[in-house]
């Protein structure tokens, strides 16, 4: 392992986040208090380690971050095994996110698309599925940010990098900021 290598990456990704960043998060917070202000919900997808970042932001919206404070409509669209198995089985993998976007999406909902690659088939489903519906799609990707870079009306792309533990590490770090800012501007 080259430590080296490593630290040299990370510092990159955390500079592009510090510098590259903020004006965005911003946006995408006020954007998604908005919604939530107004009854809308945050679906959240991705596979993976993707999948699990979902899981955590939902997580944070749904209990919270670092305020006591009343809950967010927040869901993660991996957790639930038997709908992920059932749509899986009858209609194929790449329908698993589509599906429930069209089953509970509403307009002025938000949908945040996570794929380190901008590639995977079953979040850029989803993402189409979610613009039909007049849902607003948000993108966290990586290196030149694949499909859905085209396909989201924002997106957060760390470009520095296509090292798929590298940008996970950084959306990490745009995640609490953007979960941070949502708490300060849904409480004050």
């Amino acid at each position: 392992m080259d430590w080296d290598l490593i630290s040299e990456e990370y510092l990159r990704v955390a500079d592009q986040v510090v510098n590259e960043c903020p004006e965005l998060v911003e946006d995408i917070a006020q954007t998604i208090v908005e919604r939530l202000k107004n009854d809308g919900k945050v679906m959240i997808c991705g596979n993976g380690g993707s999948a699990a970042d979902a899981q955590h932001i939902a997580g944070e919206l749904v209990n919270r971050f670092l305020k006591e404070r009343k809950p967010y409509a927040g869901i993660a669209l991996s957790t639930d095994t038997s709908t992920l198995t059932a749509i899986s089985n009858d209609y194929g993998y790449a329908h698993i996110f589509e599906k429930q976007v069209q089953a509970l999406g509403r307009k002025g909902d938000v949908l945040i698309a996570i794929s380190t690659s901008g590639n995977a088939d079953n979040v850029c489903r989803a993402v189409e599925a979610a613009k039909a519906l007049g849902i607003l799609t948000i993108a966290f990707t990586g290196g030149a940010g694949g499909k859905l870079l085209g396909l989201t009306d924002k997106a957060i792309c760390l470009s520095c990098t296509a090292s798929t533990p590298r940008i996970q590490e950084g959306h990490e770090l745009v995640f609490h900021a953007l979960c941070e800012r949502i708490e300060e501007l849904m409480e004050a």
